[in-house]
């Protein structure tokens, strides 16, 4: 079963937030890191999905800005196609609603965090394309 969801890559003061998963019942995804976001729901676009899960998950207003990669990833119980969009913040008091810590890091700092594999790729991107916008 493949799964469409979509995800913030959130930048703030140059730096990149990264959020921690819990604990879950699949082993693969619990306790790493992650951009957040979640599920598409039927007939919502995009980016007023992510605008959905930030606010739920995180309690963010937050504008989503440009698309910067889909990544698509098959874990041993499921597939995801991931739509990951920019976010810039000017500031975040904390909230954490469904992770269980979060780290804001320079992009460098970013490469030493244990991700999830699906958002593996996406590091790659923000490497190549958008390492002026994280210090």
């Amino acid at each position: 079963m493949l799964i469409e969801v979509v995800a913030a890559v959130i930048e703030l003061n140059g730096k990149l937030l990264a959020f921690k998963r819990g604990a879950s019942k699949h082993a693969y995804v619990a306790n790493k890191f992650e951009f957040p976001g979640g599920k598409v729901e039927e007939g919502e676009n995009f980016e007023i999905a992510l605008a959905r899960e930030l606010s739920e998950e995180l309690g963010l207003e937050a504008k989503v800005s440009n698309h910067i990669t889909t990544v698509t990833h098959t874990y041993p119980d499921f597939s995801i196609k991931m739509h990951c969009y920019l976010v810039r913040l000017q500031s975040y008091d904390g909230t954490l609603r469904e992770h269980a810590d979060y780290a804001h890091v320079s992009l460098v700092d970013a490469l030493t965090l244990d991700w999830i594999e699906a958002d593996k790729p996406v590091l790659d991107v923000l490497q190549r394309d958008y390492a002026d916008l994280f210090k």
